[in-house]
């Protein structure tokens, strides 16, 4: 495993990103990308020891290729989501498999972002910063810190859900994608503004961004509330919105 230190002196190292990826030059060229934004990188070249590295050092993101030697990405990112420690931890998921369904898969694994090889510094770059600033955040947005609907009830600043007073258990992504429901409660969101106001993508960023990622993340949030997923209501042709039924309906 190597580290690479930011090619700016003065630049702050604000987070830690670990790399998994096999093939050298692929893994050289993005810790080179995300050493120049001041992050501190490293890099491992396989799942074992991405497995390793975390096990010692839980990073702020892991960048993961899926197609690995031995243990595979899918499987890493399995582990990563079935232990505590690391269910939370933010993944952006680096595949050479260009079909939607092997795509989609990715991110029901549990990935919080994915991204086609070939792909652009720039892009990998944008995703990576849109991921850590609203991990920095905590989940914060402007608004009220507690947020209930019905008894789906969350506590921003410390960026706990409950259902019926019962812990659920989101990821990052999860969390800020219910917030922006719930905060905007009953009004149609479309996808693009989803994708600024929950994944905290900058305005017209979003449009490099595949709006399959939204669907997907919908599905698995649906699935986690269980019958009070259908409050999440598909708006045909725009987006999604959150809507509680009225007492007695």
């Amino acid at each position: 495993m190597t580290a690479v230190a930011a090619p700016v002196p003065h630049a702050q190292v604000v987070c830690r990103v670990l790399v998994v990826e096999d093939e050298p030059d692929i893994a050289a060229l993005i810790a080179y990308q995300l050493a120049r934004e001041g992050l501190r990188v490293e890099t491992a070249g396989t799942g074992q020891e991405a497995l390793s590295s975390i096990e010692r050092d839980i990073p702020h993101l892991v960048v993961l290729d899926r197609m690995l030697p031995g243990i595979s990405g899918d499987e890493v990112l399995r582990k990563l989501r079935a232990e505590p420690a690391t269910s939370g931890l933010p993944v952006l998921l680096l595949t050479a498999r260009r079909e939607q369904e092997d795509r989609i898969e990715g991110l029901e694994l549990g990935a919080d972002d994915y991204l086609t090889k070939p792909f652009s510094p720039r892009e990998l770059t944008l995703r990576v910063q849109a991921i850590l600033r609203r991990a920095k955040e905590g989940g914060a947005m402007a608004g009220g810190s507690i947020l209930s609907t019905g008894p789906i009830r969350l506590d921003v600043p410390s960026r706990e859900a409950t259902l019926a007073g019962r812990p659920l258990e989101l990821t990052r992504t999860e969390f800020r994608l219910l917030q922006t429901l719930m905060e905007r409660n009953g009004r149609t969101q479309t996808r693009s503004q989803l994708l600024e106001h929950a994944w905290d993508v900058e305005s017209g960023a979003s449009e490099r961004l595949e709006t399959r990622t939204v669907d997907v993340h919908i599905r698995r949030l649906r699935a986690k509330l269980g019958t009070m997923g259908l409050w999440i209501q598909t708006v045909r042709g725009f987006g999604y919105r959150l809507k509680a039924p009225r007492a007695g309906e």
